[in-house]
C-alpha cells in the first residue's frame, strides 16, 4: 500500500508542470523582462536606421495616420491577445450609441466560463457589471470575461466574431479574418498584419475615454479579492504610454500594439511574432522614441495674416478669407524651420459670395517637395445688393460726396 501510495504522489506531482505548460501556451507567459528594456536611448536619427528585434511592425501618428516606419507590415500573421483591440472597440462602440451600458449586468455563460488562458477565472452564473469586464478584458487580457461580453452584446460569439469581420473590412483591414474575439487558441485562419492592427488600434484610441481603462497599471475586482495587473509594461514604464494590449501564443509569439502620447502627439506602435517578451517591448519602445524624437504636429497657418478681399456690389464690402481645414499635419523637427508657405489669393469678387467659397490655396513645402496644400475659403456669405440699394447708393455717392 506504501508502495501504490508513493507511486500516486509521484505521478501527481509530475503532472503540475505539464498542466502548466499547456496554459502558458495561451497565455502571457511570467518572463521577466530586464529594466534596461524601458531605459530611453538615444533615438535613431533616420528611419532607415532603426534596427528592431521584431519581424513584423509598424508606426504610425494617430491624428494623421500618417506611417513613419514599417518592416513586413502587410504579412499576415497570428496576433494572439491583440486581438481583443477589436473586440474592446466593440465594446465601446456599443456602449457609446447605447446599445448596452458600463452598468448592464453581465452573466457568465458555461462556455465563457470554460476558456483558458489569460482569465479572471469567472464561474458560470457569475454576475459583473459590464464596465468590470471590460477592465479584466484590458487590464489582464481576460478570455472568460471577453467571451461574456460578446454573448451579452451578440447573443454568441460567433455572431460577434461577424461584427468584428465586418468592422474591419469599414476600417479597411484587408487582410484580417477573425475566428474569435479572444486571440487564445492557434488558428491557422485567425490572421492579420501590424499594419491593420494600426488601423484598429488608431480607431479605438479616438476614443479617449477608453484610456481610463488601458492606463490602469494594477488594480482589483470583485470588492478587491482579485487583483489585476497589467500585462502591458510600457504603461508602468514608458513616459507617456496609454495603452494598448499585448499578446502571445506559442505560434503567435510576443505581439504588442502600444500607444503613448506626449506634447499632444500619439503613436502607435505595433510588433508582432517577436521571440521574447523583451524584444517585443525593446522593439515597440524604440519606435515610439524614435516619433517623438524626429516629427511633431504644426498647423500650416500663413505666415501673415490672410487680408480682407473687396466685394463689388455686395452688402458689405470686404469678405474675410480663412483656411477651409485647420488639420495638423506632421512634419520632421528638422523641417520646421524651412517650411515655405505660398498664399494665393483672388484679388476682388463680385457679389453674391457664398460662406465656403473657394478663394485660394496655401500651399506648404519644405526642401522642394509639396507637403500640404489647404483651400482658402470665405469666412461669411455677402448677399448682392438689390436694385433700391444700388439707387440708394448711388444718390448718396452723387449728392453727398461717398457711398452710403
Amino acid at each position: 500500500m506504501k508502495k501504490l501510495a508513493l507511486i500516486l504522489t509521484l505521478a501527481l506531482i509530475l503532472s503540475i508542470p505539464v498542466a502548466a505548460a499547456d496554459i502558458s501556451m495561451e497565455s502571457e507567459p511570467d518572463e521577466d523582462v530586464p529594466a534596461t528594456v524601458f531605459d530611453e536611448e538615444p533615438a535613431p536619427a533616420t528611419a532607415q536606421e532603426i534596427d528592431i528585434p521584431a519581424p513584423s511592425a509598424i508606426l504610425i501618428e494617430k491624428e494623421t495616420g500618417t506611417v513613419i516606419f514599417e518592416k513586413n507590415a502587410d504579412e499576415r500573421l497570428e496576433p494572439a491577445s491583440v486581438t481583443k483591440v477589436m473586440t474592446i472597440l466593440l465594446i465601446v462602440e456599443a456602449v457609446e450609441n447605447g446599445t448596452v451600458s458600463l452598468d448592464d449586468t453581465v452573466t457568465t455563460s458555461a462556455r465563457a466560463a470554460s476558456m483558458g488562458g489569460s482569465q479572471v477565472y469567472l464561474e458560470e452564473g457569475e454576475q459583473m457589471s459590464l464596465g468590470e469586464m471590460l477592465k479584466c478584458i484590458v487590464v489582464s487580457s481576460a478570455n472568460d470575461a471577453a467571451v461574456a461580453v460578446a454573448e451579452h452584446i451578440s447573443g454568441s460569439e460567433q455572431a460577434f466574431v461577424t461584427i468584428m469581420n465586418d468592422r474591419a473590412a469599414e476600417l479597411g483591414m484587408s487582410n484580417t479574418n477573425f475566428t474569435n474575439c479572444t486571440g487564445l487558441m492557434d488558428d491557422p485562419d485567425h490572421l492579420t498584419t501590424a499594419r491593420d492592427i494600426a488601423l484598429m488600434s488608431r480607431e479605438l484610441i479616438r476614443h479617449e475615454w477608453i484610456k481610463e481603462y488601458t492606463t490602469i497599471w494594477m488594480d482589483s475586482i470583485r470588492d478587491g479579492t482579485f487583483g489585476l495587473s497589467n500585462t502591458n509594461k510600457l504603461i508602468r514604464y514608458y513616459s507617456g504610454a496609454t495603452g494598448l494590449k499585448t499578446g502571445y501564443t506559442s505560434s503567435a509569439g510576443h505581439c504588442l500594439a502600444a500607444t503613448a502620447q506626449r506634447d499632444g502627439v500619439e503613436y502607435i506602435a505595433v510588433v508582432l511574432n517577436c521571440k521574447s517578451s523583451a524584444d517585443r517591448f525593446e522593439s515597440a519602445k524604440t519606435l515610439l522614441s524614435f516619433g517623438f524624437a524626429a516629427y511633431t504636429l504644426t498647423v500650416p497657418y500663413p505666415d501673415e495674416v490672410l487680408p480682407p478681399i473687396p466685394v463689388t456690389l455686395g452688402e458689405n464690402d470686404y469678405v474675410q478669407p480663412v483656411l477651409a481645414d485647420t488639420t495638423p499635419i506632421l512634419v520632421k523637427k528638422t523641417d520646421l524651420q524651412s517650411m515655405e508657405k505660398d498664399v494665393e489669393l483672388v484679388e476682388s469678387l463680385t457679389a453674391p459670395v457664398s460662406a465656403g467659397q473657394k478663394l485660394g490655396t496655401l500651399t506648404v513645402s519644405c526642401n522642394g517637395e509639396t507637403i500640404a496644400v489647404t483651400d482658402i475659403i470665405a469666412g461669411d456669405n455677402v448677399e448682392k445688393l438689390n436694385w433700391w440699394d444700388i439707387c440708394c447708393r448711388m444718390f448718396s455717392y452723387l449728392f453727398f460726396g461717398g457711398l452710403a
